[in-house]
């Protein structure tokens, strides 16, 4: 079982910076792909990247290319979101997430645990 607490949500202008943090309970961190999920009012969850075991592969949305970047430190069982040059379409509720599979997917479905989700409001 992998619990997980995403933080570091808020109000942003646009245009701005935020970084989210997942922290991830357990001793096996470092044995799951790990994925950022967002989800605005009314949409479905849709998939932002992921992150391999050991850094050495990342995978984006691919209209997120450049502006968000996925990295985690296994000492610290957290994965990070960097979200620059934040625009008001990325307003939505972001989760984190576990798969136990090697390799990086893209789909909800395919992930085993989330997070509860942290808010991110960029205003125009």
């Amino acid at each position: 079982q992998v619990q997980l607490v995403e933080s570091g949500g808020g109000l942003v202008q646009a245009g701005g910076s935020l970084k989210l943090s997942c922290v991830a309970s357990g001793r096996t961190f470092s044995s799951y792909t790990m994925g950022w999920f967002r989800q605005a009012p009314g949409a479905e969850r849709e998939f932002v990247g992921a992150i391999s075991r050991s850094s050495a592969n990342t995978y984006y949305k691919e209209s997120l290319k450049g502006r968000f970047t996925i990295s985690r430190d296994n000492a610290k069982n957290t994965v990070y979101l960097q979200m620059n040059s934040l625009k008001p379409e990325d307003t939505a509720v972001y989760y984190c997430a576990a798969d136990r599979s090697y390799y990086i997917r893209n789909k909800p479905g395919e992930y085993d645990y989330w997070g509860q989700g942290t808010q991110v409001t960029v205003s125009s």
